[in-house]
């Protein structure tokens, strides 16, 4: 309420009878896009806090099996360069935008696991990824066991791992360079 009230009093004075130019000067408007721009930072930031997955015990030495017959773990993965997980599903819409930038991220070097929960055979999943599963492991989830035990509520989500640490977290459509940047800021600081 006090965003919409403080945003309403700033376009109002904006948008005065004299025209459409700011009565007060632009930093005063810059400082309002400013707050704005932090407001929805920090919502989206408190989103995906709420949204979290935990950990299951003893995650990073579960093993997975791939779609293409390999077995790993997550920690073998993670123990190099941090390891982007993303659990999608075929149902999902926007999973469609998102896999398509993490199959250009694993073509281009980037650590990442697909583990596709609730998405059929792993024919079907191969069709859907239109045989591009071999650039990055692809695990199959047909009954969504894996997600339970992390407590996936919503997809697509992407966790980062690093020496087998879970360090963060989002859900939620995320751009190439958003998922770029958190690796980078894991790569440096963790």
């Amino acid at each position: 309420m006090l965003i919409r009230s403080t945003l309403r009093r700033q376009l109002t004075s904006w948008f005065s009878s004299s025209g459409f130019y700011p009565r007060n000067n632009v930093s005063q408007g810059l400082r309002t896009l400013f707050l704005l721009l932090l407001s929805i930072a920090l919502l989206l930031w408190l989103i995906d806090l709420f949204r979290a997955p935990t950990a299951p015990e003893g995650f990073a030495q579960q093993s997975l099996h791939t779609i293409d017959g390999r077995k790993l773990t997550i920690a073998e993965l993670s123990a190099r360069k941090p390891l982007l997980i993303y659990f999608w599903a075929s149902g999902c819409s926007v999973c469609t935008y998102t896999t398509s930038n993490l199959i250009a991220m694993s073509d281009s070097g980037y650590n990442v696991l697909a583990i596709a929960q609730h998405s059929g055979n792993d024919i079907q999943i191969v069709r859907l990824l239109r045989g591009k599963h071999l650039t990055m492991p692809v695990v199959n989830d047909p009954a969504g066991e894996i997600a339970t035990q992390w407590r996936i509520s919503v997809v697509p989500t992407l966790l980062i791992v690093t020496k087998g640490r879970v360090v963060q977290s989002t859900t939620g459509w995320t751009s190439t360079t958003g998922m770029q940047l958190r690796l980078w800021w894991v790569k440096k600081w963790y």
